[in-house]
């Protein structure tokens, strides 16, 4: 999968998205200087979400329309959308920034209106937000654009994944991400269930990451040990603008420690390699090796009393220990000597 220039299948580093989500609070000023910020803190995307009031929901007061249940309870679900959406004639301008900081940007459609209005922006990928993953026309419609696909799985069954990623292969695309994604705002941790990052590769052969929801930072450290290749949080550029979702979003200075840790725990996991380094080898020289403890004569034989296994590891290898033990040596030996087999004439 590749996204802009980032090749995710090759690419050594978890691609890290920055979502911008409402956090602009209403600001284009603080949603351009959020895009420079995400750059600063180790961002590799910003993204967006491209919808209105009226392409999400209706404006209806009636109980069914109250959220209950989450961060945003007794708000009807026009008016918070209404407030938090990004307006659509900020996408190009975004974008722009965005090119400039050497960010890649994309973002979330939520109806057939907002995926061919990024089609003119000509928008590298698309994202599914979890609520979106069980819209199957709509799907279907991203999927028939061409463009790599990421998907969280917020609220999503494996049937519901399932149904998700037919409907991308129906449209012969097949250049599909899943996202474990807690849904819940913000996510207790000990519901994040990370494994499943391992599960989706092994189930569906298909890339793995995390769309996180959970205060701080441990969470997405721990993903790069399950093989997520993609990590999403929420970006604010300041916790104090507030917002709809500020509350579980990480400003500048804890998003770069999360990019850093993320980096190191990349660089932790390496690769299987049983070659040694060259400190590795240097390493040996602190290791156990055979030693003289005790003078010994020519033709006097080796006991545990005269010889041991000790560091450093200069001297024979611990491995002849038992089998040298009771032969006769065919020279005197001192005190620190290497033992060495060529000092015994038969083993």
């Amino acid at each position: 999968m590749k996204i802009g220039n980032f090749d995710i299948n090759k690419n050594s580093q978890v691609f890290i998205i920055a979502e911008l989500s409402a956090n602009h609070n209403g600001s284009l000023d603080v949603a351009l200087e959020s895009v420079r910020a995400a750059k600063r803190a180790g961002a590799n995307c910003i993204k967006l979400q491209t919808y209105t009031a009226d392409t999400l929901t209706i404006n209806s007061k009636n109980k069914d329309f109250i959220i209950d249940g989450t961060i945003w309870d007794g708000k009807n679900l026009y008016d918070l959308y209404k407030k938090a959406f990004t307006p659509w004639d900020w996408h190009s301008k975004i974008m722009q920034v965005a090119k400039e900081e050497g960010l890649i940007c994309f973002s979330s459609p939520f109806d057939k209106s907002s995926v061919d209005f990024l089609e003119e922006l000509n928008t590298p990928a698309y994202k599914i937000a979890s609520f979106e993953i069980t819209d199957i026309p709509l799907i279907e419609y991203i999927a028939s654009k061409g463009k790599p696909i990421i998907m969280s799985t917020g609220i999503a069954t494996d049937e519901d994944i399932d149904l998700a990623i037919k409907a991308c292969k129906k449209m012969n695309n097949n250049d599909i991400a899943l996202l474990k994604c807690t849904s819940s705002y913000p996510a207790p941790i000990d519901e994040s269930n990370i494994i499943m990052i391992k599960d989706f590769m092994e189930k569906y052969n298909l890339i793995s990451g995390l769309s996180d929801h959970t205060l701080g930072i441990t969470v997405p450290i721990v993903a790069v040990s399950m093989g997520a290749k993609i990590i999403e949080k929420h970006f604010i550029l300041n916790k104090d603008i507030g917002g709809p979702d500020s509350s579980f979003s990480l400003d500048e200075k804890e998003f770069f420690m999360m990019t850093r840790a993320v980096r190191d725990a990349e660089k932790a996991i390496g690769k299987v390699d049983y070659n040694l380094s060259e400190k590795q080898k240097k390493g040996k020289d602190f290791s156990r090796s055979l030693y003289i403890v005790k003078d010994v004569k020519k033709g006097e034989i080796l006991t545990e009393k005269n010889v041991k296994s000790i560091r450093p590891g200069f001297g024979l290898h611990p491995k002849y220990y038992n089998k040298i033990i009771g032969k006769k040596v065919n020279k005197n030996l001192k005190f620190g000597d290497r033992m060495d087999l060529k000092f015994i004439d038969k083993i």
